[in-house]
C-alpha cells in the first residue's frame, strides 16, 4: 500500500520537475531493497515453530511415564539449549527469520520444561510462580539474543501472568498486580527499545491499559475514574504538546504514546458516564468529552492520524449521546433520527473541512 503511494508521489514530483527519472528509480530500488515489515515467510516460519513446539510437548506428554526420568530431564534441557544455540548460530550467519523461529521454540520449550519438571519432581510452587519464571526466562533470552520475536513472546507472557488465577497463588497478595503489571510493561518497553521491535510496544501499552481497567474493577468509584482520566490527560499532554520536556522522547516511539494516553483519557470519561445519573452531570461531562475530542484533533490532528480519527469518532458518538439524552427524550424517535442524521451530516462536513486544512498545511510546509 505505502509502496504504491510512494511510487505515485514520485511520479507526480517528476512531472512537476522536482525530481528526475534516474533519482526516482534509485529511490524505488532503495525502498525495495529494505526488509519488509510484513513477511509471509516470517509469519509461516513462526507458525511452524509454534506447531513444532506443541508437537514435541504433546509427544513427550503422551509417553511421559514410559520415558526414564533422567532421559526426560536430559531431553528437555537438550531441546532448549539446542534451539537457542541454533538460533544464535543462525543470527551470526545472517538468517534472522530462521533464527527467530528457533529462539521461539527454545522459549516455548522452556515454559513446557517448567511445568513438566515441576510435575515430575513434585516441586513446591503454583501457576503464578511458574509463569513469572517463564516470563523472566523470556526476558533474559530476548536480551542475550536481542530478539524481537522473543520480546513479543515476553509481552504475551506478561498478559498470561496477569490472567493467572491469583486465588491459587500461595504467597500472592491482593495488591501484587498493582505494581507487577506496570513493572512488566516497563520491562517490555525497554526490551522493545533494546531489540528494535517497534510493533511489540503495543503489547506493553495494552498491558498498561488493562492494568488501569484492573484498578477500576477493584475500586469502581467516580474518584477512580476521574483519577484514570486525569492520568490519561497528563500523559497525553506530555506526549503531544511540543513544549513538553517528554515530547521528543514520545515522538521517537512513534504515534503510540500519544494515542494510548488519549485512549486512557477517553475511557476514563466514558466510564464516568455510567457513574453519573443526573442529567445535568451527564450534560457537563458530555461537554467536557467534546472539548477533549476537539483538543485531540487540534493537538495531534496533523501528525497523529490515530488520535485524529479517535477524536472524530468520540465527537460523533458523544454528540449523538447528548442528543439522545436531551432532544431525543422530547421530540420522539422519528425526530431523534432526523436530528441525528443532521448532526452526523454536520460532523462529516466539519471533518472534511478539517482534513482539507490539514492537507493545505502540509502542502505549505513542503513548499
Amino acid at each position: 500500500m505505502y509502496r504504491g503511494r510512494l511510487e505515485r508521489d514520485l511520479k507526480l514530483w517528476t512531472q512537476q520537475g522536482l525530481l528526475d527519472a534516474p533519482t526516482v528509480d534509485r529511490l524505488l530500488k532503495e525502498y525495495d531493497s529494505r526488509e519488509s515489515s510484513f513477511s509471509l515467510g516470517r509469519v509461516l516460519m513462526m507458525i511452524a515453530a509454534l506447531l513444532v513446539s506443541a508437537a514435541l510437548l504433546l509427544l513427550v506428554a503422551a509417553n511421559w511415564e514410559a520415558i526414564p526420568r533422567l532421559v526426560r530431564v536430559v531431553g528437555i534441557v537438550a531441546l532448549i539449549w539446542g534451539a537457542y544455540l541454533a538460533g544464535g548460530l543462525l543470527i551470526q550467519r545472517g538468517a534472522p527469520r530462521l533464527a527467530a523461529a528457533f529462539l521461539a521454540v527454545g522459549t516455548l520449550a522452556f515454559g513446557g520444561a517448567i511445568a513438566l519438571i515441576g510435575q515430575m519432581y513434585h516441586l513446591s510452587g503454583d501457576a503464578l510462580q511458574a509463569m513469572l519464571v517463564w516470563f523472566a526466562g523470556a526476558v533474559i533470552a530476548a536480551i542475550l539474543f536481542r530478539s524481537g520475536a522473543v520480546t513479543a513472546i515476553a509481552g504475551f507472557l506478561a498478559f498470561a501472568v496477569a490472567w493467572t488465577d491469583w486465588s491459587e497463588a500461595y504467597h500472592a497478595s491482593d495488591t501484587l498486580l498493582l505494581w507487577l503489571m506496570p513493572l512488566m510493561a516497563v520491562i517490555v518497553i525497554l526490551l522493545v527499545r533494546y531489540t528494535d521491535a517497534g510493533r511489540v510496544r503495543h503489547i506493553a501499552y495494552l498491558l498498561l491499559v488493562a492494568w488501569l481497567a484492573f484498578i477500576y474493577g477493584e475500586h469502581d468509584t467516580p474518584a477512580t475514574a476521574i483519577t484514570i482520566a486525569s492520568l490519561g490527560a497528563l500523559a497525553y499532554l506530555l506526549a503531544a504538546v511540543p513544549q513538553s520536556p517528554l515530547h521528543a522522547l514520545a515522538r521517537s516511539a512513534g504515534a503510540a504514546p500519544a494515542f494510548y494516553s488519549y485512549l486512557v483519557l477517553l475511557l476514563g470519561l466514558f466510564v464516568l458516564h455510567a457513574e453519573f445519573d443526573a442529567v445535568g452531570d451527564r450534560l457537563m461531562l458530555g461537554i467536557i468529552t467534546l472539548v477533549v475530542a476537539i483538543g485531540g484533533i487540534v493537538f495531534s490532528g496533523k501528525e497523529n492520524g490515530a488520535v485524529r480519527y479517535l477524536g472524530y469518532v468520540t465527537f460523533a458518538v458523544e454528540t449523538l449521546y447528548l442528543a439522545s439524552e436531551t432532544i431525543g427524550s422530547i421530540i420522539g424517535t422519528s425526530g431523534f433520527f432526523l436530528i441525528s442524521g443532521l448532526v452526523v451530516a454536520l460532523i462529516a462536513w466539519a471533518v472534511i473541512v478539517v482534513e482539507r486544512r490539514f492537507s493545505k498545511a502540509e502542502t505549505k510546509a513542503e513548499a
